[in-house]
């Protein structure tokens, strides 16, 4: 189980930090992709994830939910702390920390169900017993769809366009109450108006009291929205590692390391 008491809740660190990784090391077999990360993710805050191609980003990301348990040959080791609680201790249920922790996909994945279904079926499955019409109305408020989908809440989740798959998504993720959404690439299968109402939608979420962390290829788009960046590149084994962190206006502007200025101006990645 995760804790959730006041002990566990009211710490400093909990305070400033929804989740806090160290020594993270992740494995595909015998390859190593992912070597001694240490990242403290800060409450309430946008914070990108960038690099080039294969240097662990999405690895990372999945470490937060716990989602690369799906991957046989994967093997984490290190600390990830959530609410004070290492997620990969051997009490820990993943399923809650997924309840905890959700997830938004780079290809809008609506389930063949109903726009309503889409939205309900994680509650469902959850055991949530409150007034479900009035969840499904505020998650899809929340994630910016309800105006452009209410009278027509029956119809399949294929229907709408890409941008709107997108948001239901969010909605989907909303609906079961997570502290924390993970984004991989949510924009990358999107037209550029939607995705700055993803963008927007972002920040909406953000002043309502989630914590976001994107995994982004988009450096505009990660200077334009998030408050933290973490630079990833790749050694000569191909394992990622964590080159630079901190708040994104000094990162673009002034970083600290020679590599993370050569990528942010394209002379390299």
């Amino acid at each position: 189980m995760i804790a959730d008491t006041p002990e566990a809740l009211t710490s400093a660190r909990t305070d400033h930090y929804a989740l806090e990784a160290e020594s993270l090391n992740v494995f595909y077999g015998s390859f190593q992709a992912v070597r001694e990360v240490d990242l403290d993710i800060r409450r309430r805050q946008i914070t990108a994830l960038i690099g080039p191609s294969g240097c662990g980003k999405s690895t990372v990301l999945r470490c937060f939910n716990r989602m690369n348990d799906l991957i046989p040959t994967a093997k984490v080791e290190g600390t990830v702390l959530f609410r004070g609680q290492n997620l990969y201790a051997p009490d820990v249920d993943a399923v809650a920390v997924r309840r905890n922790i959700g997830m938004v996909f780079q290809k809008p994945n609506p389930f063949p169900k109903s726009i309503y279904e889409n939205v309900a079926w994680g509650a469902k499955i959850n055991g949530f017993k409150g007034d479900m019409d009035a969840l499904v109305e505020q998650s899809l408020r929340d994630a910016a769809l309800w105006t452009e989908v209410k009278d027509k809440l029956g119809e399949s989740g294929y229907s709408l366009s890409g941008g709107q798959q997108q948001r239901l998504c969010i909605a989907r993720t909303i609906a079961i109450k997570p502290d924390v959404i993970l984004m991989d690439e949510p924009c990358s299968a999107l037209d550029p108006i939607a995705t700055l109402r993803i963008e927007d939608l972002m920040r909406e979420l953000v002043e309502k009291g989630y914590t976001i962390i994107i995994v982004t290829h988009n450096m505009q788009q990660a200077a334009r929205v998030s408050d933290f960046t973490a630079f990833f590149n790749m050694g000569e084994d191909r394992a990622g590692y964590l080159v630079e962190y901190g708040d994104t206006k000094g990162l673009f502007t002034s970083p600290k390391n020679a590599l993370t200025e050569d990528y942010i101006t394209g002379r390299f990645g």
